[in-house]
């Protein structure tokens, strides 16, 4: 791989099941987007606890992605295409847990949560590639 840009060979590969991390980080979101919010009168004092609750779990999401792409393609940089699709999938995962929660009696959606989900998201892309480009300069000092 030259460039620092990923084959689309590799990136086929990658896209045809190696998502476990992402894929596991995102089962459990369902499953707690799904189920009923506990009552916990102590995290009401905690100013925006929820959105910073959605925010976590999206740039969790987003970097698990990172993860599964590294541990297949070896640490390579993903190109722009990879790059943009592990912001837009949490992202839109993102928007239809807020849709399910709206047909579900004992949640309510959000849009100011999908909306924290998608920052979530962005800030995961940052991390990512930040956490690439330390491993790169390390990597290039040995």
């Amino acid at each position: 791989m030259e460039g620092g840009r990923g084959t689309v060979k590799d990136e086929r590969l990658a896209v045809k099941g190696f998502w476990l991390c992402s894929t596991i980080v995102s089962i459990v979101i369902f499953l707690l987007s799904a189920a009923p919010v506990p009552d916990v009168p102590q995290l009401e004092d905690v100013p925006f606890f929820d959105k910073w609750v959605h925010f976590v779990m999206y740039a969790s999401f987003t970097f698990a992605m990172w993860l599964d792409w590294w541990r297949n393609m070896r640490w390579e940089m993903p190109s722009v295409r990879v790059i943009i699709s592990t912001f837009v999938i949490p992202a839109l995962w993102g928007g239809l847990m807020e849709l399910v929660q709206m047909l579900l009696p004992y949640r309510s959606g959000d849009w100011m949560d999908a909306l924290a989900n998608s920052f979530g998201a962005f800030l995961g892309v940052i991390v990512s590639l930040t956490v690439w480009k330390i491993i790169e300069k390390i990597s290039a000092a040995k």
